[in-house]
C-alpha cells in the first residue's frame, strides 16, 4: 500500500503564494507518475498538473499555466506544488495521487479515475 499525506493549505490573499507538499511511504510507486487535483464546493475534481519522475515531463491545467510549478524531491519521496499568483477561482481543496500502474493513452494523467492511491487532501482558501 502506498500512503500520500498533502501539507501546506491554508488561507490567504489574492496574489499571495503557497507551495504544498506530498509527501509519499509505503510500497515503492511501479510508476514514476503523480498529479495534483484539486476539488471546490459542488464541483467536480479537476487536474492541475502531473509529473514523471524519471522522463522529467510536467503538465498543467491552462488555468493555472505559468502561476503553478510542481517539482519532486526523489530523496525525500515528496512532490511539491508550488503556487503563485492565487486567484480566488483557486480555492479548493488540493490532492495528490498516484496511479499503482503506468496508464497510456492520450493524456490519461488528466483523468482522476486513472489514479489507485489519494491523499486526504488540504485546503487551500484564497480570498479576494
Amino acid at each position: 500500500q502506498v500512503q500520500l499525506v498533502e501539507s501546506g493549505g491554508g488561507l490567504v490573499q489574492t496574489g499571495d503564494s503557497l507551495r504544498l507538499s506530498c509527501a509519499a511511504s509505503g510500497r515503492t510507486l511501479s510508476t514514476s507518475v503523480m498529479g495534483w487535483f484539486r476539488q471546490a464546493p459542488g464541483k467536480e475534481r479537476e487536474f492541475v498538473a502531473a509529473i514523471d519522475w524519471s522522463d522529467d515531463w510536467k503538465y498543467y491545467r491552462d488555468s493555472v499555466k505559468g502561476r503553478f510549478t510542481v517539482s519532486r524531491d526523489n530523496v525525500m519521496n515528496t512532490m511539491y506544488l508550488e503556487m503563485n499568483s492565487l486567484e480566488p477561482e483557486d480555492t479548493a481543496v488540493y490532492y495528490c495521487a498516484a496511479p499503482q500502474t503506468m496508464k497510456y493513452g492520450s493524456r490519461w494523467y488528466e483523468r482522476s479515475r486513472e489514479y489507485d492511491y489519494w491523499g486526504q487532501g488540504t485546503q487551500v482558501t484564497v480570498s479576494s
